[in-house]
């Protein structure tokens, strides 16, 4: 079998990427930069922008499966940034696919994409995208994911979505590197009472449903078209966990906190400031990371443990175990020698 794996620089592209060399797949990955690791384990890399596609179409020939990991990220930068990789980005991914022939598309999606603001509690499938979004990063997202299930049968062409969410673990790039710098320089603040519950996911575990999707994925199976919400079994309240990889980290627990409206209003300043200042940087707070940070996000794994007998691997204790074996090891690389 041979997959194309776009992002497979990106952390959980590159999980994905070891995955199918474990069941010996033939794998390309492709990203916007070379990566020396994946040449040393033999898999070949296509130096190259989702948004190119001239590239995309010879990257994605003779290959079974697509997993379309890349995105552009992040709570601040420009609606074109956003609109041209996550929109046009995959636009480009299915028509690749299209023209080559391809019969597997499996797009790695986000919960953010039906997220209104409100608290889910075991939210399913079944939730509508909202009408209204506060950020270029799930409103773009939302419209790739409807550009991919869409896509369904269109000349051979099989496609599902998958929503994991707060994915976590070793050689993390971006969730828990943003939270200990954070701490480390005393700007993390508990947004709202402290008490919500949120899905998360053990990047492996998001990795192996990538895997099964693609196994699952065939003409009348009901994942064709369909999005999963990818998730470890039981939700944690966000703050518990956030001060329990602190504390794994030597790092103090976070105990102050800010009202959750105090934080809207200045996030919505901040994306005020930010935009008639055109600065692309990331502001510290905006509207939906207040919300994010506030509100219970909490999702049912049932329909991917029914439809792709997907079940979570590794627990939540061993996956934080390896976690903080991992960021303790890079921290302790990072000291300085005397």
């Amino acid at each position: 079998m041979k997959a194309l794996v776009t992002g497979g620089r990106g952390f959980l592209g590159r999980y994905i990427i070891e995955k199918l060399l474990e069941k010996q797949w033939s794998v390309v990955s492709l990203s916007r930069q070379p990566d020396p690791e994946l040449l040393k384990l033999g898999v070949p890399t296509v130096t190259a922008s989702v948004t190119d596609k001239a590239a995309l179409v010879p990257a994605c020939a003779d290959m079974d499966v697509v997993f379309h990991v890349a995105a552009k990220v992040g709570m601040g930068g420009p609606w074109s940034e956003f609109y041209e990789t996550n929109v046009i980005g995959t636009q480009n991914v299915i028509e690749a696919c299209v023209h080559n022939g391809v019969t597997r598309l499996i797009y790695t999606s986000s919960p953010s994409v039906v997220f209104d603001g409100s608290d889910h509690d075991l939210l399913d499938e079944s939730a509508p995208y909202p009408a209204k979004y506060l950020a270029h990063y799930p409103e773009t997202k939302a419209m790739a994911e409807r550009e991919v299930l869409r896509a369904n049968g269109r000349d051979g062409l099989l496609t599902c979505s998958l929503r994991p969410h707060l994915v976590w673990g070793p050689r993390d790039t971006n969730l828990i590197p943003r939270l200990i710098d954070r701490a480390k320089k005393g700007k993390v603040k508990i947004v709202g009472d402290g008490n919500n519950v949120v899905s998360n996911v053990y990047v492996e575990n998001a990795a192996d449903a990538h895997l099964l999707a693609a196994e699952k994925l065939c003409e009348g199976s009901p994942g064709a078209g369909s999005a999963y919400f990818i998730t470890q079994p039981e939700p944690v309240k966000l703050w518990d966990w956030i001060n329990e990889i602190l504390e794994g980290l030597d790092l103090p627990r976070v105990t102050q906190k800010v009202p959750f409206g105090v934080a809207y209003a200045v996030g919505g300043a901040m994306e005020l400031a930010y935009g008639a200042l055109g600065l692309e940087s990331e502001p510290v707070m905006t509207r939906f990371l207040a919300q994010q940070m506030a509100r219970s996000h909490h999702y049912s794994i049932e329909k991917a443990r029914r439809e792709l007998g997907w079940e979570p691997a590794i627990g939540h204790r061993e996956g934080m175990d390896r976690l903080i074996r991992d960021f303790r090891m890079k921290e302790h690389l990072a000291l300085p020698v005397e």
